[in-house]
C-alpha cells in the first residue's frame, strides 16, 4: 500500500462525517485513472480551442498589428514557461492528497473565507464556458446553414442546444469525454495545418505586411500581451490540484511540469499563431467568421466547422465545468448532477458575444486581464501558505472539520488579496504580475506581524 493511500485510510475515520460531497473527498490511488499520455492529450485539446485562437486574433485591431510575428512568440514563450512552472507547484498538494481546488483554499482562506476566492475561480470559468458555447454554437450555426441552403441562420438556437448537449455529458463526471480529448486534439491540430498551409499559399503577402513585418512593440504592449497570456491560464492553473488529483501516482515533480509545457507550447502556440494569421487576412477577429472566408469549400467548412464544435465541448468539459461545478457544490452542499447542471445554466447568461466583435476582441483581453487581477493574488496566497509557511505540511483531515482550525475567515489571506488586486488595477496590463508579487508579500507580512492569535497560524512557521 503506498504512503498516499495508508494516510487517506488514516483520514477516512476523520473525515467520513464531512458535510460535502463524495465528488469533493480525497481522490484515492485507486480512483486515478489519467495516464501521463492521456494528460497530455488533455491539455492539448484544453489548447486547441477558439478562445486560444481568438486571443491571438486579439493581436490585429483594426488592421494593425500591436506585436509582430517575433514579438508574439516571444511573448507566448515567457508566458508558457511561467505557466507551466506555476501549474507545477500549485498541483502538488492536489496530486500528493487528492484534494480539489475548493478544498485546499480552506488551507489559506478558511472555510467561509474560501466562498470569496472560489467565488473567484468560478465565476471567471463559466463565462469562459459559455464563451466556447457560443464560439462553438457560432460553428454549429456554419454547418446548418450550409445543409439547409441559408434557411437556417441563429446561433442564439444553437447556443442554447450545443448548452443543453453538454450539460447532459457534463453529468458524467472528469472522465466522460477523456476519448473524445484524444480525438478532438488530433484532428483539430491536423485541420489546422491545412488552414496554416492555405493562410501561407493564398494570404502570405497580407499576413506579412500587417503582421510579420509590423512594428510592433517591445515596450508595455509586449508584457502586457505576457500577462494576458498568462491571464489566459491563470484560473486554469489555480485550481490545479482539479487536475492532478485525477492523475496516476508515481509522477516526479519535474515530469509534470513538461506534462504541462510540451502540450501547451504545442496547442497555444500554434492556435495563437493561426487565430493572428486570420485576423491578418480577412480583418475579422471572430475566427469561426474568419474561417468560412478563407475555407471556401462547404464540404471542408462543415468538417473544420464540426471539429470546432467539438472542441468547444472538450474544453469546457476541461477547463470550465468542473472547477466552478465543485465552488457551487462546496457553497450550495448540491450534489455533483444538480450543481453541473446549475454551471451549465449559469453559462447561458454570460453573454459571450460582447466579449468578441467582428472588428475587435478586446473586450475578451480585458475580461482576462480584469479577472487576473484577483486570481493573481489567490495563486501568491497559496503557493505562500503552502511552501514557505507550512512547509508542504498539512492535515488534510482538518480541512473537512466543519468547527475545526480552519473554520471560519482567516483575514490576513482575505485583506492580502484585496491589496494585491487594488494594486493590480493600478496597472492593469500587467495586473497578474504585480498582484502575484504585492499580494505575496503582504500575505507572509501581515500573518507575521497581525492577528497575532489566528488560529490560522498553527502549524504555520509562526505558531507559538
Amino acid at each position: 500500500m503506498s504512503t498516499h493511500t495508508q494516510r487517506l485510510a488514516a483520514d477516512e475515520t476523520h473525515i467520513q462525517d464531512a458535510v460535502v460531497d463524495e465528488s469533493l473527498m480525497p481522490k484515492a490511488d485507486k480512483d486515478r485513472k489519467v495516464s501521463q499520455l492521456d494528460y497530455i492529450f488533455m491539455w492539448i485539446g484544453d489548447g486547441v480551442n477558439l478562445g486560444n485562437m481568438t486571443l491571438g486574433a486579439s493581436l490585429i485591431v483594426a488592421g494593425a498589428a500591436t506585436l509582430n510575428i517575433w514579438q508574439t512568440f516571444a511573448a507566448a514563450m515567457i508566458a508558457i514557461g511561467v505557466i507551466s512552472a506555476i501549474f507545477a507547484l500549485n498541483d502538488r498538494l492536489g496530486y500528493r492528497t487528492g484534494i480539489p481546488y475548493v478544498m485546499q483554499l480552506r488551507m489559506s482562506f478558511g472555510e467561509k473565507g474560501s466562498i470569496i476566492s472560489s467565488l473567484l475561480r468560478g465565476i471567471p470559468a463559466i463565462v469562459w464556458y459559455g464563451f466556447q458555447s457560443w464560439v462553438g454554437a457560432t460553428a454549429l450555426n456554419e454547418i446548418l446553414k450550409i445543409l439547409t441552403g441559408g434557411s437556417f441562420d441563429s446561433i442564439a438556437i444553437c447556443f442554447v442546444v450545443l448548452q443543453g448537449i453538454q450539460i447532459v455529458l457534463s453529468m458524467y463526471g472528469f472522465h466522460a469525454i477523456k476519448w473524445v480529448e484524444t480525438l478532438v486534439s488530433v484532428v483539430i491540430m491536423l485541420a489546422l495545418i491545412y488552414v496554416f498551409y492555405l493562410l501561407l499559399a493564398d494570404h502570405s503577402a497580407d499576413i506579412t505586411e500587417k503582421w510579420v513585418q509590423a512594428k510592433g512593440s517591445w515596450g508595455l504592449p509586449f508584457f502586457a500581451f505576457i500577462m494576458m497570456f498568462m491571464g489566459n491560464y491563470a484560473a486554469i492553473f489555480l485550481s490545479a490540484a482539479d487536475y492532478s488529483r485525477e492523475l496516476k501516482t508515481g509522477i516526479s515533480d519535474a515530469k509534470r511540469g513538461l506534462l504541462y509545457f510540451l502540450p501547451i507550447l504545442v496547442a497555444y502556440g500554434f492556435v495563437l499563431t493561426i487565430g493572428a494569421m486570420l485576423a491578418a487576412a480577412t480583418g475579422i477577429s471572430n475566427p469561426v467568421k474568419a474561417f468560412a472566408i478563407i475555407v471556401n469549400n462547404d464540404a471542408i467548412t462543415i468538417f473544420v466547422s464540426a471539429f470546432i464544435v467539438m472542441g468547444a465541448v472538450a474544453v469546457n468539459m476541461v477547463a470550465n465545468i468542473i472547477p466552478p461545478t465543485y465552488v457551487i457544490q462546496s457553497i450550495t452542499k448540491m450534489k455533483y448532477k444538480p450543481a453541473v447542471a446549475l454551471t451549465g445554466l449559469l453559462a447561458l447568461g454570460s453573454f459571450p458575444w460582447v466579449l468578441v466583435k467582428d472588428s475587435s476582441s478586446e473586450g475578451l483581453g480585458m475580461f482576462i486581464l480584469i479577472y487576473s487581477a484577483f486570481l493573481g493574488p489567490i495563486v501568491a496566497i497559496l503557493l505562500m501558505e503552502y511552501y514557505v509557511f507550512r512547509k508542504q505540511k498539512v492535515n488534510i483531515a482538518d480541512l473537512y472539520k466543519e468547527n475545526g482550525p480552519f473554520s471560519g475567515i482567516n483575514p490576513a489571506a482575505v485583506i492580502a488579496m484585496l491589496v494585491g488586486a487594488g494594486a493590480a488595477f493600478i496597472k492593469v496590463e500587467l495586473a497578474w504580475i504585480v498582484g502575484l508579487v504585492v499580494a505575496g508579500i503582504a500575505y507572509y507580512l501581515i500573518t507575521k506581524y497581525a492577528f497575532k492569535d489566528s488560529k490560522f497560524k498553527k502549524g504555520t512557521i509562526f505558531e507559538k
